[in-house]
């Protein structure tokens, strides 16, 4: 009898001591999707100190963890928090302050937009951003003469839906300097008649840059915590904005360390000789919510403007061939000098050209190098016989939506054949085995279920076309999950500390109101986030 009730007690006490284990939070009854190495399930996990401490499964984790917090998810799912690898989160804040002509179906749409807000407003200078010709019923590229008639002495600035293009009337032509006889490397000042037409074309485009007046630091906060509730509200914990000067990028570490801004930044330095110099002399800049290591290069323009440059004419534009934005050769000094450094280099590379350009400069800058992960953004349009420049080292950063957008068009811009290689996730998934996954917003929608539904349907939101885009080049719903994820923390070299729900890694998570990786297709594009968690905090 007392070796019985002494067994007794010491089970007591292993299970008084089991209880002992104290956490913050405490989530049950969740449908959780880890994305760890083997893509195991869960229903509960305990965090500890903003990391998480435990996953496992309900009766498991109460038994082990008391909490001041326990939260009762009720059979919601949950994903890590969601990486958008490639956006512009500054430029979408900074959106939210201007013209939104995103969605305009015609340039009379577009003129009302800019009517609307100048009446609004009585800014001193219009400013606006998201026209795509491409959606209108007249596919070309719009001119300025309404502008001009309409706003004779007001600055008109109006930046197409891919940042590659302006729109400007003649008071921003004559401010510039810009007339017929203009000639910028890089791009083209767009002529009707021998006059200009008021529709710059890439490297133009910084000769009106240089009128803009800088905004002030109040507007620029307002601008980074705009874009963060935007962010917040679509389930993202990670943003990787691409191309932030070393101003912008103080700011935000400023702001998040007085705990005004929560969202964690992946940072790449925009290519401008005294930052990059500074930056490249600092080294990797890394806190719990700024990592800044990458430079961003911009290659060719967008092919949506016939930017990107292009082995072979466009096929809907005879003789022209799009152009090199950043010349090739320095191109290739600058991968030299940024494979000496910690330095990832991260490049806009849209057309076959472009891509082969960047391909050959990363393979001859990073010879003998290992695990550097460089990245080709958007890696649109590949040559066949250059996919095998993809690697661990050489790492494709791509993003689905441009895919389902650009379908309508694309093709009378490439012809057949350069089709087979554009839009070609499945390939380069095969080839580098990962694909960071993003969005490129404000060029496309913030919504990151819009990406996940564009990588695994390859349909628009419409659901055209019926059998799906190019589906041989189609995601699967795990891959989908993990380019959004954990790969895409890979490219940030912060695997061991975000992307996945594992312990001892960054409490972010995403709390949906569906299970994305079971649902009908159809729904996917549906999903809304229930809520959103960067280190065990509610943010949303």
């Amino acid at each position: 009898m007392k070796i019985k009730a002494l067994t007794l007690f010491l089970f007591g006490a292993l299970i008084a001591c089991s209880k002992e284990e104290k956490a913050d939070m405490l989530i049950i009854n969740a449908n959780v999707y880890t994305v760890d190495t083997s893509m195991t399930k869960a229903t509960a996990f305990a965090i500890v100190e903003g990391r998480f401490a435990a996953i496992g499964e309900d009766e498991e984790l109460q038994k082990r963890f008391t909490a001041d917090t326990v939260i009762d998810m009720e059979g919601a799912t949950i994903v890590p928090g969601l990486i958008d690898a490639h956006c512009h989160f500054y430029g979408l804040g900074l959106n939210q302050q201007q013209v939104d002509l995103t969605g305009t179906n015609s340039f009379d749409e577009v003129l009302s937009r800019v009517d609307q807000f100048a009446k609004e407003k009585q800014p001193t200078m219009i400013i606006g951003r998201g026209w795509d010709q491409n959606d209108w019923e007249e596919k070309e590229f719009p001119v300025k003469d309404q502008l001009d008639v309409l706003y004779p002495d007001t600055p008109v600035i109006l930046e197409r839906i891919d940042g590659h293009a302006y729109l400007v009337n003649q008071k921003v032509l004559d401010l510039a300097g810009i007339d017929a006889t203009t000639k910028v490397p890089g791009g083209e000042v767009v002529l009707v008649d021998d006059k200009p037409s008021g529709v710059l074309v890439d490297r133009p485009m910084e000769l009106v840059e240089k009128i803009i007046p800088d905004f002030d630091v109040a507007t620029k906060i307002r601008a980074l915590q705009d874009a963060q509730e935007i962010s917040f509200g679509y389930g993202l914990t990670t943003v990787n904005d691409a191309g932030i000067s070393r101003e912008i990028i103080e700011l935000i570490d400023s702001l998040q360390k007085a705990g005004e801004l929560d969202i964690r930044i992946y940072a790449m330095v925009s290519n401008n000789k005294e930052d990059v110099a500074y930056f490249l002399d600092k080294g990797v800049v890394k806190t719990d919510h700024l990592d800044v290591r990458s430079v961003k290069v911009y290659g060719d323009g967008a092919l949506g403007s016939r930017g990107a440059a292009l082995k072979a004419p466009y096929s809907d534009k005879h003789g022209h061939f799009g152009a090199m934005v950043t010349p090739v050769a320095d191109i290739e000094a600058l991968a030299i000098k940024i494979a000496d450094s910690d330095y990832q280099m991260n490049t806009h590379a849209i057309g076959d050209s472009a891509n082969v350009v960047i391909l050959r400069a990363y393979d001859k800058a990073l010879q003998g190098q290992q695990d550097r992960r460089w990245k080709i953004e958007h890696a649109q349009v590949i040559d066949p016989a250059d996919f095998h420049y993809f690697s661990e080292n050489i790492v494709p950063s791509v993003q689905p939506t441009h895919a389902t957008s650009d379908m309508y068009w694309a093709e009378d811009r490439l012809g057949p054949d350069r089709m087979k290689g554009a839009y070609a996730y499945k390939q380069l998934l095969e080839e580098s085995g990962r694909v960071a996954l993003g969005t490129d917003f404000p060029v496309e929608q913030v919504n990151p279920f819009l990406t996940f539904y564009a990588a695994v349907v390859r349909k628009d939101v419409k659901g055209y076309p019926e059998g799906g885009f190019q589906m041989e080049d189609a995601l699967t719903r795990e891959e989908t999950l993990r380019g959004m994820t954990i790969w895409a923390a890979w490219s940030n070299f912060e695997e061991e500390e975000k992307g996945s729900i594992e312990s001892g890694k960054l409490a972010d998570f995403t709390v949906l109101d569906r299970d994305i990786m079971t649902v009908e297709e159809t729904e996917i594009p549906e999903t809304k986030v229930k809520a959103t968690y960067v280190g065990g905090k509610r943010v949303f």
